[in-house]
């Protein structure tokens, strides 16, 4: 039995913590009741969320809080479900989520610093709160709303112990209106719960194993409620890895059902949906590892919201203990295989390039923060007209992966430390007229001490053979406008292009298709749907299919544009019914 000082108290009545995470901005709205009512019926009281900055302020001074964010809707549909919700609105969620969810045009700035109580990040802190904390705090318990508790910071004390910056965020919070109990969650680590912590508040811990070994860990610390903040249940996957990874569904059951005992529970995740777009996170140790276009995460349900063994196993283990609602569940959602699907158009990049960017001119080249661009690719272009035969070729302030031409033919690949380091090549013959350099951000660093590191593109000088090049032109391509692409003109059938498939599809009213686009036989680039971003692929796996979920599709003729970098394409594709996440 859980001792009562133990518990936490709602409008005056005990309260024991049974959460699930799912984040709205990895959902389509269109679910967003469906998994609300899964989480429901499997006996959670809660639902928690992270809030993620660079999505509802994109560029500086501009709020997003429609279609995918519109996260009061997702707030008012828990409350009509009788759910509470935990949020974390601070600006770093890491979540394996590009940046953290810090906006890129934070690194515009020279000499930034994130995390701590420095001026110019403050500042930029203050504005966004200054617009999404009085949008939250209507929906506060004690306004009538179903919001319990918020969090200040996410496992800072892994990232610093700047206790001012801390502090100054939770008395900015008050400040701004939110009255509800905060709280913080780190590791349950000495120097972890040390640096992240605050006077008075609350201290939750993340982790997703020997959980009665963290709770008594955290008894050293904590005086009130013992709560898993974050019970990992799964993992995420980077491009590279190899396999998918899961998690012992026996074991999660053990520790899930001590903490039912003893204290309270966020299940991270309930499900973990999908990086739609270039919104993959990465982590950097002694390599990059980008995180994969899916979030399945083994979560409780699948990436799309199929039940699970782990779901069934998780109700039964609360339904010992607690009474498990009677949930009608109210969208209709089916898996279709749409078959191969044969070519309609194709058009090189270099041919359309004028269509989908205005260059920019420099003596050195800029990072994409500098030109104003946050996400996806950007072209390098200059003129050989006195360079000798290149032998090498080095890159400084390169991230993340250069695609490299002369005469638009590609000459090498560099990937992450091979920028810097550079790679010796033969010489190429008399007669190299320009170099290309197509650059791709492959997702920021979402956790740790490279966070400050993350401008993309070129941020340095590059060196061919022993020589600083100057003067480039740039084409910022942040692929957010694929219905510039001019496909009328012409495919060379090598390096980077655009390929246009068309499909029809029966949408019925009440019901979604949910379909998997299988990219076996192609090289890297990015899917869109009808204009949509699906995200990345990469033959290097695991992952192989990429979701497309019901909502996404329309009645009658579908488009999909597929944009590929390494001159690896198919003359079909197939939409199947079941994921490959390898």
């Amino acid at each position: 039995m859980i001792e009562e000082q133990r518990l936490f108290k709602v409008d005056g009545k005990p309260f024991q913590l049974i959460s699930g995470s799912i984040h709205y901005f990895r959902v389509v709205p269109e679910y967003w009741q469906d998994r609300l009512e899964k989480l429901k019926a499997m006996g959670c009281n809660t639902v928690e969320t992270y809030i993620p900055w660079n999505l509802h302020e994109p560029v500086k001074g501009e709020f997003h809080f429609d279609g995918m964010l519109d996260v009061g809707h997702f707030i008012e549909l828990a409350q009509k479900l009788g759910l509470y919700v935990v949020l974390r609105p601070s600006p770093y969620i890491c979540a394996e989520w590009e940046f953290g969810g810090l906006p890129a045009w934070l690194l515009k700035e020279e000499g930034m610093k994130l995390r701590c109580n420095y001026g110019p990040y403050m500042q930029a802190v203050r504005d966004y709160y200054s617009v999404l904390i009085p949008y939250l705090a209507p929906y506060q318990i004690d306004q009538g709303g179903p919001v319990i508790m918020m969090q200040v910071e996410n496992e800072y004390g892994y990232y610093g112990n700047d206790h001012s910056y801390m502090q100054a965020m939770h008395d900015m919070m008050r400040e701004m209106g939110i009255t509800v109990p905060l709280f913080t969650s780190d590791g349950p680590y000495d120097h972890a719960f040390i640096g992240g912590k605050i006077p008075g508040l609350l201290q939750g811990g993340n982790f997703g194993s020997h959980a009665e070994e963290r709770f008594e860990f955290m008894r050293k610390y904590v005086d009130g409620p013992l709560s898993c903040m974050e019970f990992w249940l799964g993992w995420f996957d980077d491009w590279g890895s190899g396999m998918h990874h899961t998690t012992d569904a026996e074991q999660n059951v053990k520790d899930l059902a001590y903490m039912l005992d003893h204290g309270h529970v966020n299940i991270y995740m309930f499900i973990g949906g999908t990086n739609f777009g270039f919104m993959n996170g990465a982590n950097y140790y002694d390599v990059l590892t980008p995180d994969v276009t899916s979030y399945d995460y083994d979560a409780v349900l699948t990436e799309d919201g199929q039940i699970t063994r782990k779901y069934t196993a998780f109700k039964e283990e609360i339904g010992k203990r607690f009474p498990i609602p009677e949930v009608t569940l109210s969208t209709k959602i089916i898996r279709k295989a749409f078959g191969e699907i044969p070519v309609r158009d194709r058009v090189s990049l270099f041919e359309t390039l004028d269509t989908i960017s205005h260059p920019v001119e420099n003596l050195y080249p800029l990072s994409m923060e500098k030109l104003g661009q946050s996400y996806g690719y950007i072209l390098y272009h200059s003129e050989l007209p006195e360079t000798p035969a290149i032998a090498e070729v080095r890159i400084k302030g390169g991230n993340d992966r250069a695609k490299v031409y002369t005469n638009q033919e590609e000459l090498i690949t560099l990937y992450d430390r091979q920028l810097l380091e550079g790679h010796k090549i033969e010489p190429m013959k008399t007669g190299t007229k320009n170099i290309d350099i197509l650059m791709e951000n492959m997702g920021r660093v979402n956790f740790g001490p490279f966070m400050e590191q993350q401008r993309k593109g070129i941020d340095g000088p590059v060196i061919l053979n022993t020589q600083q090049h100057f003067n480039w032109t740039m084409y910022p391509l942040p692929m957010d406008k694929p219905e510039d692409i001019d496909f009328s003109r012409e495919f060379t059938g090598k390096g980077p292009g655009f390929h246009r498939f068309y499909f029809n599809a029966e949408v019925k009213e009440g019901e979604y298709t949910d379909t998997f686009l299988d990219m076996s036989g192609w090289g890297k680039g990015i899917v869109y749907i009808n204009g949509f971003n699906l995200g990345r692929f990469w033959e290097i796996g695991p992952q192989v299919t990429l979701y497309v979920p019901g909502p996404l599709l329309q009645n009658g003729v579908n488009e999909i544009i597929i944009f590929e970098t390494e001159g690896k394409y198919q003359d079909t594709i197939s939409l199947v019914d079941k994921p490959n996440l390898g």
